[in-house]
């Protein structure tokens, strides 16, 4: 595959930085150790229809009284009807590759082209068409600096991309065909074609980080680029995975995220590392209404990872701060994402993550801010998303449990440090 495309505790939940929760909110919020629901705990991911119509009315009542009783800024992005974040883990990692300037209009313009699909009624062809014109310009105007900026040992694979990007099947001069013959359905079987071998041209020319980590985080496994881990799960109660494409239910079942470590690379790192030691062999899967969390006790490891984001429009990931989404500030890596994979806080503080503890957010847009963003978005550390298995994830009930754990792809991108680090 591509990489581009490559429990409840007593503890108190957190809260998002300088965020009112009305606290009324029956929705669960992950804590230091995992996740805890606030007014109801059920013993699967799934919830029983009679139960959740009800907690939408009362949801729905209370919300009335909570905007009298809790006063929120106006512009708050948890509440903004125009809040855009990517939607997809495929796309949200495109997105997140830090690549050559020009090849980020080019990929904007044809994700633009996704958005407009989309629209029901007539289709607006003629943006479309003018979309591609644009990203067919910067291509053919910026290719010296396009391929300039992949590393020498990669230039030929680059060239045939490029030229697959411009003139192949699947390429920009497809995408301009299918426009005109009004076609959406090929011209979206031809645009993803175009998007994922934008996304492997930007891995091309993202080899490495392109910031210096804090001087003490430097002995801390460190993850430079991208990864893929493979989880094989088994059921724990006998009752089978049922594919959604079809095919015989089995008892076991395979999940595959990208882990991302262009924007946490510590994270993704140390997450890396326990896969190689083989730290999630045998772990049971605990399940609660928006998680599925890796039921491993934290803290046993002697050191803490810092909790670390990467605000969007920066170049470096911040560490021990989580974001203010009522400011304005989302994370390069959204958590508002179904099957984002994120590391629990570590028991002593919420400015670290667990060395050890992750969990898959199921992420549900009914239980989330009006702009679609959940309320623990940029409080925890997110590394990367499930693009193969999603559906799987649907399926895991507490008491399943991860067979083995491999890192199938990236382990060039993992250094290694001499020394475990400290307690910090």
């Amino acid at each position: 595959m591509a990489l581009a495309g490559a429990r409840p505790t007593a503890h108190a939940p957190a809260s998002a930085a300088n965020t009112k929760r009305p606290e009324w909110r029956t929705q669960p919020s992950l804590n230091r150790r995992g996740l805890i629901a606030r007014a109801s705990h059920r013993p699967s991911c799934a919830a029983e229809e009679g139960v959740i119509q009800w907690l939408r009315s009362a949801a729905a009542a209370l919300a009335i009284a909570a905007q009298i009783s809790v006063s929120l800024p106006a512009d708050a992005v948890l509440y903004s009807r125009d809040t855009k974040i990517p939607r997809t883990g495929e796309l949200t990692l495109r997105k997140a590759i830090p690549a050559n300037p020009s090849m980020k209009i080019i990929q904007e313009s044809l994700e633009d082209i996704s958005y407009l699909l989309r629209i029901p009624q007539r289709k607006p062809y003629g943006t479309m068409e003018g979309d591609v014109k644009k990203a067919m310009k910067i291509a053919m105007d910026s290719k010296e600096a396009i391929l300039g900026s992949i590393p020498a040992e990669h230039k030929e694979e680059g060239a045939k991309l490029y030229t697959s990007l411009l003139e192949e099947k699947g390429g920009l001069q497809t995408l301009l065909k299918y426009i005109k013959e009004n076609d959406p359905d090929k011209l979206s079987i031809a645009l993803a074609s175009s998007l994922d071998t934008i996304g492997e041209l930007e891995l091309l020319q993202a080899p490495g980080l392109s910031f210096l980590l804090p001087q003490q985080y430097l002995e801390y496994p460190r993850l430079t680029g991208r990864g893929v881990v493979e989880f094989t799960v088994e059921k724990g109660d006998g009752p089978t995975f049922f594919p959604t494409g079809g095919g015989e239910p089995k008892s076991v079942a395979t999940i595959q995220v990208v882990i991302d470590g262009y924007s946490a690379p510590l994270t993704a790192g140390n997450f890396a590392k326990l896969v190689l030691d083989g730290a999630y062999d045998g772990v049971t899967l605990k399940c609660a209404s928006q998680a599925i969390v890796a039921d491993n006790e934290t803290g046993k490891k002697g050191y803490t990872v810092p909790l670390e984001v990467m605000p969007a429009g920066q170049f470096e990931p911040l560490y021990r701060t989580p974001l203010s989404i009522q400011d304005g500030e989302l994370p390069v890596l959204p958590m508002s994402v179904y099957g984002a994979i994120a590391m629990a806080h570590s028991v002593d503080s919420d400015e670290y993550s667990s060395p050890t503890q992750f969990f898959f957010y199921l992420y549900d847009k009914r239980n989330s801010g009006l702009g679609g963003i959940s309320f623990d978005e940029g409080q925890f550390s997110v590394f990367g998303y499930t693009t193969d298995g999603r559906d799987v994830l649907s399926q895991i009930k507490t008491g399943d449990k991860i067979r083995s754990a491999k890192l199938v792809q990236g382990r060039e991108h993992l250094v290694l440090p001499s020394a475990v680090p400290e307690e910090s």
